[in-house]
């Protein structure tokens, strides 16, 4: 049975580990939030079950606790970070602070990242970039120990999920427009959630090593052959490329490939563009022009079995409605993961 928590009381469990772990106090309340936010917006994937593979891998030393981004090349609006492998979600916040800053300056802010640890969800990014009325679009390869994304016309894995992000500013209640998927049909993470819920998976998702199709998530873990594919055939097969060669090739962290899989640590290379919008004409005509699109896209009738038109953005927000009002639920093999992942750094949570 799922166990309910508040986001408040999960902020704090997970803070809590991530301190046992090793982090400092300002370093585990934004990683913990992070977290939780893509719980709250219902991206579990990306939520508090990440927390035992952190724990596992800073005992393995593949992640360092309290790194920040190093400037390592600075050309005007561009700039390179190395994460030292720390966590992704303090310094790709502090390489985004930086592109913001430098898009007020230049009209548009560019970081690359390297050497950094799992960033999370994306969408985090692009909501710290639209907060400062700033447009976002990121590109993040994805190097785990074994690549599980198989290639267009391929049976074996050769990247891995390579999210695409895109966020655009639009004055109405829903939010802004925020785009951001795998490139795969789904996240590993979400067949993780869907393995330790007892779910089955849709189909298309997952072939097992042999390339035959299956539903069951468990054969993602006992078949270390089995791959994920691409939500679009050769599309998103195409896009995971050009995240290598953007995130990886260009920013120096590294593409994927044979003699660099192996390593026990997650690790993300990532290309973000932040773009001032006030730099294109005037702020007044764009807001127009955005309301009036997505006015029309929603005006569509719906079809069989949707209540509505959505776009981008609109299920996060719903889903942090919800979450924030109803509380997280959080399935027990996830819980009972959580509470080995705290007892092993010395944190008690609830059995």
């Amino acid at each position: 049975m799922a166990r309910i928590v508040s986001a408040g009381e999960l902020e704090r469990h997970a803070a809590a580990i991530l301190a046992g772990a090793g982090s400092d106090a300002a370093e585990a309340t934004l990683v913990a939030s992070h977290l939780v936010g893509a719980n709250l917006r219902g991206h579990d994937s990306h939520g508090v079950g990440m927390l035992p593979t952190y724990v596992s891998n800073v005992r393995l030393g593949a992640l360092r606790p309290n790194q920040h981004a190093e400037l390592v090349q600075d050309s005007g609006p561009i700039a390179v970070f190395s994460g030292n492998m720390g966590y992704g979600q303090v310094i790709a916040s502090e390489a985004t602070a930086v592109a913001i800053a430098r898009a007020r300056d230049h009209g548009v802010g560019i970081f690359g990242l390297r050497q950094t640890h799992h960033v999370g969800r994306v969408g985090a990014y692009a909501e710290q970039a639209l907060a400062a009325g700033m447009i976002f679009i990121g590109f993040v390869s994805v190097l785990t120990p074994a690549a599980r994304s198989a290639p267009y016309g391929g049976r074996r894995g050769r990247f891995g999920t390579n999210p695409v992000c895109i966020g655009f500013p639009a004055d109405r209640a829903e939010g802004p427009v925020l785009l951001d998927f795998a490139t795969t049909g789904l996240a590993a993470g979400k067949i993780r959630v869907a393995h330790n819920s007892g779910k089955a998976l849709p189909e298309g998702m997952l072939i097992d090593g042999a390339g035959e199709p299956t539903t069951d998530p468990g054969v993602f873990f006992s078949d270390r052959d089995s791959s994920m594919l691409s939500f679009g055939g050769y599309k998103a097969s195409g896009l995971a490329l050009a995240c290598e060669l953007l995130a990886a090739a260009l920013t120096g962290s590294g593409v994927i490939q044979q003699s660099e899989l192996g390593r026990p640590a997650i690790r993300n290379g990532m290309l973000g563009i932040v773009l001032d919008p006030g730099r294109f004409g005037a702020l007044e005509d764009i807001r127009a022009q955005t309301t009036a699109l997505i006015d029309w896209v929603k005006s569509a009738p719906p079809a069989p079995g949707f209540a509505g038109v959505m776009v981008a953005g609109d299920p996060e927000q719903r889903a942090l409605a919800e979450r924030r009002a109803a509380g997280i639920a959080i399935d027990a093999v996830t819980w009972r993961e959580l509470v080995a992942a705290g007892a092993s750094v010395g944190v008690g949570l609830p059995e």
